[in-house]
């Protein structure tokens, strides 16, 4: 598994890491398996070389932060616990006061005494200022609960309001091979420093070929409703992805690897790209997303992979 700084001031982590929405087990990603069968997966990560795992107080309102603590009981000291903070009235909020509230209810629920990366996960819109809320954040690390701070779903701008009170160890960014548009934004985060981790690196499900025209999705799935279905999973949209992973196709088979395999390794090597969330709530997907950990990709491939792009080829990169 091939590892890499976060940033310029963050700890080393491997390429991928383990995404524990879907260990939230609410409908967001189809009927919920059993939690054993979860943290089997999440266990099944740490010993393919997957050392950080991201979950969220909101993702199945805190459960997901109790599966964590079970999963890594008795191997904390092998795995970097990521997680988030979420603005009212979703999660506990973005006031000073809140964000030292949340991040001890987090604390609680993943049964330990630090958290190694603590992330905002989106743009707070009832009017506190970001100013206040990454102080407040600041604190935490300075008081020995946090390790380091990220964001996630901020732009340029509110990311340099963040970095003019502390440093920005990482940002948090969809990007997928159909999904990218934070493309400059990402390239520009990693020469600033800033650590970039990709989430939606499948595009839910889309490159990994086991999603068609005909596929639907149960009451409730993400996939099937909001901004997800708008951006990917409507029909226009999803024949357009489709037509990339046929066409990714050759390429894998070439290589002898799965297309969510290649999805995976193109990411991890594009501008600014630290690291990819994978998640699964199967244990032999985990080992197969880990694999990508240690593809190599050459030039000729990725100018390959980046003539398939929809919105046109990015710049060749051979690291994040």
């Amino acid at each position: 598994m091939l590892t890499r700084r976060l940033g310029s001031q963050g700890p080393e982590i491997s390429v991928i890491g383990f995404g524990a929405w879907e260990a939230g087990l609410g409908p967001e990603w189809g009927e919920a398996p059993p939690t054993e069968q979860v943290v089997a997966a999440m266990r099944q990560a740490i010993d393919e070389g997957i050392d950080w795992i991201d979950t969220a107080e909101v993702y199945g309102d805190g459960r997901s932060e109790e599966v964590v603590a079970e999963a890594v009981r008795g191997r904390r000291d092998e795995v970097l616990i990521a997680t988030m903070l979420a603005p009212a009235p979703e999660g506990t909020g973005f006031r000073p006061d809140e964000v030292a509230r949340g991040c001890r209810r987090s604390l609680e629920r993943l049964e330990t005494d630090r958290i190694d990366l603590y992330q905002l996960p989106w743009p707070d819109d009832t009017g506190v200022p970001i100013e206040e809320t990454w102080g407040a954040m600041a604190a935490l690390v300075d008081e020995g609960l946090v390790r380091y701070i990220g964001v996630s779903n901020f732009d340029r701008a509110l990311i340099e309001r963040c970095e003019a009170i502390r440093h920005v160890d990482s940002a948090q960014q969809q990007f997928s091979m159909v999904t990218l548009e934070e493309a400059e934004l990402i390239a520009w985060c990693g020469e600033v420093g800033t650590g970039v981790v990709t989430y939606g690196p499948l595009a839910f499900g889309l490159l990994t070929g086991a999603i068609t025209m005909e596929t639907t999705f149960s009451d409730g799935d993400h996939r099937g409703e909001d901004e997800t279905w708008d951006a990917l999973f409507v029909p226009e949209q999803r024949a357009r992805a489709l037509t990339v992973v046929d066409a990714m196709r050759p390429i894998a088979e070439r290589l002898g690897v799965s297309l969510a395999q290649l999805a995976l390794a193109w990411n991890v090597y594009q501008p600014g790209v630290t690291a990819a969330i994978a998640g699964s709530r199967d244990a032999t997907h985990v080992t197969s997303n880990a694999a990508a950990g240690a593809l190599e990709l050459d030039a000729q491939t990725l100018a390959e992979l980046n003539a398939l792009l929809p919105l046109g080829p990015v710049t060749e990169h051979a690291g994040g």
